[in-house]
């Protein structure tokens, strides 16, 4: 067996899962070749992993003279082809004929799956990049599986048209397997978590009070756009201010609304009390996460299900305060192995934040709690098992 891989725009910050999940595979003895659909900006992956990944990606576009051979070397295939993206019911037909671009980067795909001998492509996208998958499938007949990461609505339309020729269709979390079913009844769709290297995201060894100051000390690792709700720690800060509470916040990572983020540091009279670290490193997130007493993410609306962030914050034994959002309440059981607050909830997050800081042996208990909960559930490799078995299944 030889498993082709798909991240659309690969690799970039928030791709270590990809890595982790590809390595474990191989690791138990499956070759991988990694496909993506273009290569990202220079320097949009700061981790160790970039160069080594990078290099051993096969880009779809620009695609090669070979893909443009193998559509006239099939003419039956594609028409179907063409027909496939023509038929779809929910995109307008301007959508359409930009779909049609797809058609040579398909091809590529299928050439080089072919070339590869490879058995199954699992695509980590319900995007653009699924459409993707099932004109590969037309084209070659090569068998395709996706991972579904947030809310159905973030991905486009024509859902039922991607998965129904995919061998499965893998969710993050429950209620994203809940979506799949009811767009796609007939489709396979298991839940397999994200997940995060139990050994490498550990508590550190030496005791807590040697990393941490006084001051209780909270982290956001999250790109820096709107949905992931900035803004309402930062009011809840102010909110704590007002109840004599001061704390410390540090935010990584980088994006659109940094300057507004910042804007709003100053209106509130935060500057002393909120550093920015720009976008950070694998290694440069675990030392974060081994000097602070706790990680929030107040994120709001769609598109997020299973972060990433929250299962490394738990495994390196720290609490999390996390909006209610996607699959949050499936990864946190609220007050035992972190705290759960509904969206935009300003007064609900300050009081989470009071509550820990006040409590060090609540931070403790949690945090104990949260490890626990991230090595039964969150281990990459244990997930990355899963989403081979699932494949295998399909083959055999």
């Amino acid at each position: 067996m030889r498993l082709g891989y798909l991240v659309p725009e690969f690799p970039t910050q928030t791709h270590a899962f990809f890595c982790r999940e590809t390595d474990a595979i191989e690791a138990m003895g499956v070759p991988v070749r990694l496909y993506s659909t273009r290569r990202p900006a220079p320097g949009a992956c700061p981790h160790a992993f970039a160069a080594r990944m990078g290099s051993r990606t096969t880009y779809l576009f620009p695609a090669s003279s070979k893909a443009f051979a193998l559509l006239r070397r099939r003419p039956s295939c594609t028409v179907k082809a063409v027909s496939y993206v023509l038929g779809l019911r929910e995109t307008s037909f301007a959508g359409r004929l930009k779909l049609l671009g797809l058609l040579p980067s398909a091809a590529m795909l299928a050439h080089d799956a072919e070339q590869n001998s490879i058995s199954h492509l699992h695509i980590h996208s319900c995007a653009n990049a699924a459409h993707l998958g099932a004109l590969t499938h037309i084209l070659s007949g090569l068998p395709y599986s996706l991972t579904l990461h947030g809310d159905l609505p973030v991905y486009g339309k024509d859902h039922r048209a991607k998965m129904q020729s995919a061998s499965f269709v893998a969710a993050v979390t429950s209620p994203l397997a809940e979506q799949i079913a009811e767009v796609s009844p007939n489709t396979l769709a298991p839940v397999i978590w994200m997940g995060v290297d139990c050994t490498q995201f550990a508590p550190h060894s030496a005791p807590a009070e040697n990393l941490r100051g006084l001051v209780f000390q909270v982290a956001t690792v999250a790109r820096l756009n709107r949905a992931k709700g900035h803004r309402f720690f930062l009011q809840a800060m102010a909110l704590l201010r007002e109840r004599g509470l001061a704390i410390r916040y540090l935010i990584a990572g980088d994006g659109p609304e940094r300057t507004e983020i910042e804007t709003q540091v100053d209106q509130l009279g935060l500057g002393d009390q909120v550093q920015f670290l720009g976008s950070l490193s694998e290694d440069d997130v675990l030392a974060l996460l081994h000097r602070v007493d706790a990680l929030a993410l107040t994120s709001v609306g769609q598109g997020e299900a299973a972060p990433v962030t929250v299962m490394e914050a738990m495994a390196c034994g720290l609490p999390v305060i996390c909006s209610i959002i996607g699959g949050t309440p499936d990864m946190i059981r609220d007050g035992h192995d972190g705290l759960l607050v509904p969206q935009k909830d300003v007064a609900a997050i300050a009081d989470a934040v009071q509550r820990l800081a006040e409590d060090p042996e609540l931070v403790r208990t949690i945090g104990r709690a949260a490890r626990t909960r991230a090595i039964d559930c969150f281990d990459s490799r244990a997930n990355a098992a899963r989403l081979l078995h699932e494949i295998r299944a399909q083959i055999t």
